[in-house]
């Protein structure tokens, strides 16, 4: 334990005990007329405190009262601060045409309301100014200070260079020469445009040294005459100049990376051209620096002076008042322990972690943390879990840590994505890291992000190998298997073929080996013959007609099919074998399956 103060102790208890001490040890007045004995015989009883314990609640109450001053703290670690900022140079078109009265109640003075706009919305970033016409100068370089910033840039006009013109190359290389030691540079141009349609030098050149322009539009398409201080218009060989808004100067906005807005009524636009200039802008680190984290205890010193100064003025007896002291003692002792005396139990869990004892700190923070409902002591725990690796109990405390703050929110949601990402869940991981950035950028947990992404997408692919190989196989084997059933069908078909082929071959056979008293018959037993033949064509057709319709309404169900084609396959007599088989007669209404 420390004081943050430390000085009121050493000027303002010395004197306190000093004069106290005289108070006590001083007699009472009545005590020099009177003896001890004639006092106690005056004195009416009462049962009340003596001046002395009087003195003495008195003394404690000041004590106390100069502990709290001094402000007790407990130390809770270091923190990292910090200090950010988006460097943004204004560069302020001051050329005679800025005069023109087609924004109110000029081009300038509109364009310097919309920089002092700027300038409230960037309280936390630095800014400086540049002002151009022909010629260029810097006005203020980068600074927090916008107040000075806010006063110079009032006193810009057209006066302030007198050679006339616009030059944007000029103004470019002010802005490269005043921030040298930047790789990348954000300039917000407030002009009109001037003349010039060409700006491929300017594009090139702002490339070249990393220079981001963004440009804020002024005036219109309409145009407007030149209105000088004098009240006269502007005049070129005796005829008057009327300006218009160049939008050629869009191509020098968007080909070096930044936003071209023409300028509006409201101050919305120039709102929406610092947000984004904040948004493509990596904010640059200006300084750091470690500060100590404290709690402070300064209450329990000032709760104690005040009960005691209520024991010094009250008119409570004795007995009353010894009651009161044993309940607010009691009272105070449950909360002392999960507080007053917590520094201790903290202080022995630090010098445990520090030392390499996880186990012990992670039982000691988690203790706290159970009776305080502490979000610090909650991180603390999460992280002495971390570094024992259990990352699964680390994940689970990361989440009971609550805070407000958003660097601590952040540095939470970062370190609880690294215990997901060891847990092997890069899912979650992911998740956590996202919202830590969204709270706060860090180059670290970007890092830690990039890499979780890169570990996710590898496995995901070997995930997806084996199921590619084994639809490959089953592939492979289906292929396999409907080539050996289609050779086997084709097979059973061939021989099928070569069977009916033989069966018909045979009755050609027979025909031929007849005697040859046969063929030299009579004519009327051939008539015979060839018209039994007819006949039996006739019957044929018939039967080939009734098996063609039945075959149209009683067709092969797949299980019937299948089993037929395997009955093909393994070359067992069927129906179709039987067809060269003149003494097997089958009836139509017999399906062959």
């Amino acid at each position: 334990m420390t004081f943050l103060h430390p000085e009121f102790l050493y000027y303002m208890l010395p004197p306190l005990f000093l004069l106290f001490g005289l108070l006590l040890t001083q007699k009472e007045q009545q005590a020099e007329f009177f003896s001890k004995e004639v006092m106690e015989k005056l004195r009416v009883s009462a049962n009340t405190l003596t001046l002395k314990a009087r003195n003495a609640l008195f003394l404690l109450v000041g004590f106390f009262t100069v502990i709290a001053l001094a402000q007790p703290v407990i130390k809770d670690g270091k923190v990292e601060v910090k200090a950010k900022s988006t460097d943004i140079t204004i560069a302020l078109d001051i050329s005679d045409s800025m005069l023109a009265q087609d924004a109110y109640p000029n081009r300038l003075e509109a364009a310097k309301q919309k920089a002092l706009t700027l300038l409230e919305e960037a309280k936390s970033e630095r800014i400086g100014v540049v002002a151009f016409a022909k010629e260029s100068y810097l006005v203020s370089p980068l600074s927090f200070d916008t107040a000075a910033v806010a006063f110079l840039l009032r006193q810009l006009d057209t006066s302030s260079i007198t050679e006339k013109g616009t030059d944007f190359l000029a103004l470019l290389d002010v802005v490269q020469k005043s921030q040298k030691e930047h790789e990348r540079k954000i300039v917000l141009l407030l002009s009109d445009g001037g003349d010039k349609d060409d700006f491929s030098q300017e594009i090139a050149f702002a490339k070249k040294h990393g220079i981001r322009v963004f440009v804020l539009g002024m005036g219109t398409k309409k145009g407007a005459p030149v209105r000088l201080h004098d009240g006269t218009f502007l005049q070129h060989n005796g005829e008057m100049i009327f300006t218009k808004l160049n939008e050629h100067i869009a191509t020098l906005a968007t080909k070096t990376g930044g936003v071209y807005i023409e300028q509006t009524t409201s101050f919305e636009d120039i709102k929406t051209m610092f947000l984004e200039m904040v948004r493509q802008d990596e904010k640059k680190e200006l300084k750091s620096q470690e500060i100590e984290r404290t709690k402070p205890l300064f209450y329990y010193p000032l709760a104690m002076a005040m009960l005691f100064l209520l024991f010094a003025t009250s008119s409570f007896g004795r007995g009353a008042k010894s009651l009161f002291v044993a309940l607010a003692l009691l009272s105070f002792h449950q909360d002392a322990d999960a507080g007053m005396f917590d520094f201790m139990k903290l202080q022995e869990a630090k010098k445990a972690y520090e030392n390499g004892e996880f186990d012990k700190a992670a039982q000691l923070y988690e203790a706290h943390a159970t009776k305080s409902q502490n979000s610090q002591s909650y991180y603390n725990t999460a992280n002495a879990y971390y570094k024992q690796g259990k990352y699964k109990e680390a994940a689970e405390t990361y989440k009971k840590a609550a805070f407000e703050d958003d660097d601590s929110r952040a540095k939470n949601l970062s370190n609880l994505g690294n215990a997901y990402a060891k847990g092997g869940d890069l899912q979650k991981a992911i998740t956590s890291y996202e919202e830590s950035l969204k709270i706060k950028e860090e180059k670290e947990t970007k890092e830690n992000l990039e890499s979780v992404k890169k570990a996710l997408q590898k496995q995901q692919q070997k995930e997806e190998q084996p199921q590619e190989e084994n639809l490959k196989e089953d592939k492979d084997g289906d292929k396999e298997g409907a080539k050996e059933g289609k050779n086997g069908d084709k097979k059973g078909l061939k021989e099928e073929k070569n069977g009916d082929k033989k069966g018909l071959k045979d009755k050609e056979s027979n025909q031929e080996n007849k005697p040859q008293d046969a063929k030299d018959a009579t004519k009327p037993q051939q008539n015979q013959s060839q018209e039994a033949q007819k006949g039996d064509t006739k019957e044929d057709k018939g039967s080939d007609a009734a098996a063609i319709k039945m075959d149209d309404t009683q067709k092969m169900s797949d299980d019937e099919e299948r089993k037929w084609i395997e009955m093909l396959g393994k070359n067992v007599s069927s129906y179709m074998y039987k067809l060269s088989d003149e003494k097997t007669q089958k009836s139509m209404d017999e399906k062959p399956w």
